[in-house]
């Protein structure tokens, strides 16, 4: 399994990037897919977790705090994952990672919960003016 991000940068607040993911050694097919992101000194947290194609039961979570900004989208035949970022904010800056991800339902808390268990080296996002 492989993941390599790619198209980080500084941007300014209110602007748009979008980060690429290269996979390899896995089927987006079979595979579920997402982001998580982890600034300076701050824990890491979850951005994105999508089901793959073959799901039984499909999902697309987003954190609240990217919600309507960010969207995940891939291309399975060209074995690519995508975060288009709009409307970023200095709160956005951190090192984002692509990953394998899947969802588990916490029967304690009564919701879902996503883990990421495979990731890349990641790609750096710093929106400031």
């Amino acid at each position: 399994v492989q993941l390599v991000e790619s198209g980080g940068g500084l941007v300014q607040p209110g602007g748009s990037l979008r980060l690429s993911c290269a996979v390899s050694g896995f089927s987006l097919d079979y595979y579920s897919t997402g982001w998580f992101r982890q600034a300076p000194g701050k824990e890491r947290e979850d951005v994105s977790c999508v089901s793959h194609t073959a799901a039984s039961t499909p999902y697309e979570y987003y954190d609240d705090s990217v919600k309507g900004r960010f969207t995940y989208s891939r291309d399975n035949a060209k074995n690519m994952v995508y975060l288009q970022m709009n409307s970023l904010k200095p709160e956005d800056t951190a090192v984002y990672y692509c990953a394998t991800c899947y969802r588990d339902y916490s029967q304690d808390r009564g919701d879902w919960h996503y883990e990421y268990d495979a990731w890349g080296k990641g790609t750096e996002v710093t929106v400031s003016s």
